[in-house]
């Protein structure tokens, strides 16, 4: 289809206005304000650390120019190239008004930031084409991360939106991205590229036009085919592009002004501001149990700025790995080696900042238990839905960001979506006896069970619960949170009725 576009330009009116480089209707122009998505992208990467001294920012000599001018060519030079670029991929490569806005954006309002985006695509751009080699999708694929998070691997939009590809929660969830208090595989570069791939390849089938699939990508294909519905059933971009949403508007023209200033960036006098760490000098290692970035810093004496670049999917820089399920840790391929040789010692590591290994346990273990939604009905309060769940009221208040203990009938709760194995006490729990005695009646008025009873076995839930020796200071609350437990639950085991009448020496069961 490409190579017919001389025909397509005398028959298609549509397309000669979309080639038009004056826009005759100025209102419609783009005007960059400070807070233009791809603008606020671009200036993410002025707080990148990598970028920022302390040794990570690589002097580059070579290509370096004397003329400190910027250079700006006529618009029969962009679009003579754009028009080269569209004959070399199947993505629809259009010069016009609103690119020419970006490629000023790209090459000479934010050059500099450029050039820090070309030193980043050596890192990521070899993995994104792999991948996109893999699908069977254009390698100019590749740009659409500069949009959308300027290839900051910790870019957050202000809509939610995470990583290099910037996955909202659902859409990361429907393409296998796992987010947990730990882990989110959004701002893993490797799974969120493949997320992408699937998502794009899903999007193109869906249109069968490249610069449909683009915009759907952006705002959804809800909103694409709502456009396409206002034009009269049109499946162009430039057609349904006053019906689409204003920041989707700007999507595609950003995509060619970025695909077009990066393909031209020598032309343009742009060299590349490069990490240290380039992706021919990566490699991965698996984690076997619970590390800290700080361990791994600590013991292999590398900078946990680089560590937290190279892995942005542990957002507390806790790896939450076990032997059953291992995690993996990118490094250069020399600290690889240091890595595999001393594993053992970085796992027993423990420098000031780490945590006690209990702690991450607890933390991995609270953060790692599945959740969904619970829909709250009238005369539910936040105790009888937690203890309903197997969770402390704090747990299920901190889950959900609650200030208060108010919540209102068909309010949705987060809670968790089965017991999950809880976080050992450092007690003895009473082995259970071959056979269950029945449960005795609970009688008002009765004092907790006390160090003499008649027998220390369990007498009603085998196995359910070990046996506590009240100290002074203790109360139910604070061993209902230390043991991740309900008070009513230590209530209904223990046939209490009356939490004061605690007292040093006291035996009383708590659930396990």
């Amino acid at each position: 289809m490409i190579r017919y576009l001389p025909l397509l330009l005398l028959l298609n009116p549509v397309f000669v206005a979309a080639l038009d480089t004056v826009v005759s209707d100025t209102s419609s122009i783009i005007v960059f304000t400070g807070d233009d998505p791809v603008a606020s992208m671009l200036d993410s990467l002025s707080q990148l650390r990598i970028f920022n001294g302390n040794g990570y920012t690589k002097t580059i000599t070579a290509r370096t120019t004397t003329d400190d001018s910027i250079p700006v060519f006529p618009d029969s030079v962009y679009r003579a190239r754009i028009l080269e670029m569209n004959g070399q991929s199947p993505i629809e490569y259009i010069y016009n008004g609103h690119v020419r806005q970006f490629i000023d954006l790209y090459a000479c309002k934010k050059r500099e930031l450029t050039s820090r985006i070309l030193g980043l695509s050596e890192l990521y751009f070899p993995l994104f084409e792999e991948q996109l080699d893999r699908y069977n999708l254009p390698l100019e694929l590749k740009y659409l991360a500069v949009i959308e998070s300027a290839l900051n691997p910790t870019a957050n939009s202000r809509a939610g939106a995470k990583g290099l590809w910037q996955f909202m929660y659902g859409t990361g969830k429907v393409y296998g991205l796992r987010v947990t208090s730990l882990v989110d595989d959004r701002y893993d570069p490797y799974k969120a590229t493949i997320a992408a791939c699937e998502h794009l390849k899903d999007l193109f089938d869906i249109y069968g036009n490249w610069s449909l699939a683009l915009a759907a990508y952006n705002s959804g294909a809800g909103n694409v085919n709502k456009a396409i519905r206002r034009s009269g059933g049109h499946k162009n971009f430039w057609v349904i592009y006053p019906y689409l949403p204003r920041e989707t508007r700007s999507y595609v023209p950003a995509f060619i002004a970025a695909s077009y200033v990066l393909t031209y960036a020598e032309s343009h006098r742009i060299v590349p501001i490069e990490p240290t760490v380039l992706h021919y000098d990566l490699d991965t290692v698996a984690v076997r149990s619970i590390l800290t970035f700080d361990q791994i810093s600590g013991m292999l004496n590398i900078p946990k700025e680089e560590i937290a670049f190279l892995n942005p999917t542990y957002k507390q820089q806790i790896i939450p790995a076990s032997r059953e399920n291992p995690c993996f840790l990118r490094l250069r391929k020399k600290d690889v080696g240091n890595f595999i040789t001393n594993e053992g010692n970085i796992y027993a590591y423990q420098s000031q900042q780490a945590r006690e290994r209990d702690s991450l346990e607890k933390i991995v273990e609270e953060s790692m238990k599945a959740t969904r939604y619970y829909i709250v009905k009238s005369g539910d309060n936040l105790g009888s839905i937690a203890a309903r769940n197997h969770m402390t009221v704090s747990q299920l208040k901190q889950l959900n960001g609650l200030r208060s203990n108010t919540i209102y009938p068909k309010q949705r709760l987060l809670v968790f979506n089965s017991p999950g194995q809880r976080v050992s006490a450092n007690v003895t729990a009473v082995s259970s006896p071959a056979k269950t005695p029945p449960a005795s009646t609970p009688k008002p008025n009765a004092a907790i069970q006390s160090s003499s009873s008649k027998s220390s076995s369990p007498s009603g839930n085998n196995g359910n619960f070990f046996h506590y020796t009240i100290k002074p200071g203790d109360n139910l609350w604070d061993l209902a949170q230390k043991y991740d437990c309900t008070v009513s639950e230590i209530k209904r085991l223990n046939i209490i009725t009356n939490a004061n009448r605690l007292r040093p020496g006291q035996q009383i069961k708590i659930p396990k």
